[in-house]
């Protein structure tokens, strides 16, 4: 009797350490594989406009088709997307280019991961009492974001724009207004949360907006006096926590974003999107 409850414990231990080491293969936690591989319900988070267009009308119905449920959850803001991602309130999110992510989880200390690249409205620069940029006057003032990467971006778009130019040396990343070398028609910046930017055009010559944004009031890209050209690293980004980045539904939502189904939505739905290498 003993000898075979030691055989029987045996047995068990073994189908343990194999069950572990199969997981670990996979990049999986032992203890999450069964409860990873049957999860059917996403909670993505995405902000208003493009960002959560493109989910709805992309993302979703190829992931219903996969037998999950998905809940979208709309903000309005930069901050509590990935707080939310990061307290288990959400599963995944969709709305931050990567320089922003890094960032953010960096100062944060939060352990999340970049799962994917996808598509994002180009920022932008706007104006209610200017035709073009060529109107421009010197002392204008002009309303960007005030959160350092995309400040950076903004400021990057100005020089794109042949209205400022950088000191020498300074990384792109990086660019704050102490960064200005030359701007010889004396533009005054109005750093302002991205969400506002929009409305800054009232009280404002110009506003750099991000596209999300402007999509979300009600402006169109072509509304725009310039449009900028977006770089690699100023793609939207889905992101995970990083304990979930090898679970079945990641997966599942990674392909969602990298199929010609979803290209397809982008390319009718989403024209004049800057778009990750394998959606051109």
């Amino acid at each position: 009797m003993t000898a075979r409850f030691h055989n029987r414990r045996a047995v068990l231990a073994l189908a343990t350490s194999i069950a572990a080491i199969a997981a670990s293969s996979f990049g999986l936690p032992a203890t999450a594989t069964a409860q990873d591989a049957g999860k059917k319900q996403i909670v993505i988070g995405g902000t208003a406009g493009s960002n959560i267009d493109q989910l709805q009308a992309g993302i979703v119905p190829l992931l219903q088709k996969k037998g999950y449920k998905v809940k979208l959850v709309e903000f309005n803001d930069y901050v509590q997307p990935n707080l939310a991602l990061a307290d288990g309130s959400l599963d995944a999110n969709f709305f931050q280019h990567e320089v922003y992510f890094n960032q953010f989880k960096g100062d944060r200390k939060l352990d999340l991961t970049a799962l994917v690249q996808g598509p994002i409205a180009p920022m932008g620069v706007y104006s209610k009492q200017r035709k073009s940029l060529a109107d421009l006057k010197d002392g204008d003032r002009v309303a960007l974001p005030n959160d350092p990467s995309n400040l950076a971006r903004g400021i990057l778009l100005l020089q794109q724009a042949g209205l400022v130019k950088l000191k020498e040396g300074v990384s792109p990343l990086r660019v704050s207004e102490l960064d200005l070398a030359a701007n010889p028609r004396k533009i005054r910046l109005v750093p302002l949360d991205a969400a506002h930017l929009p409305r800054a055009l009232d009280d404002t010559q110009f506003a750099i907006i991000n596209g999300n944004f402007a999509i979300s009031s009600g402006l169109k890209l072509q509304d725009a006096v310039l449009l900028e050209k977006t770089p690699e690293h100023y793609l939207n980004v889905a992101a995970v926590k990083t304990k979930d980045r090898n679970t079945q539904w990641a997966r599942d939502l990674e392909a969602a974003f990298r199929s010609q189904e979803f290209k397809a939505v982008v390319d009718t739905k989403f024209a004049g999107y800057s778009k990750p290498a394998f959606l051109q």
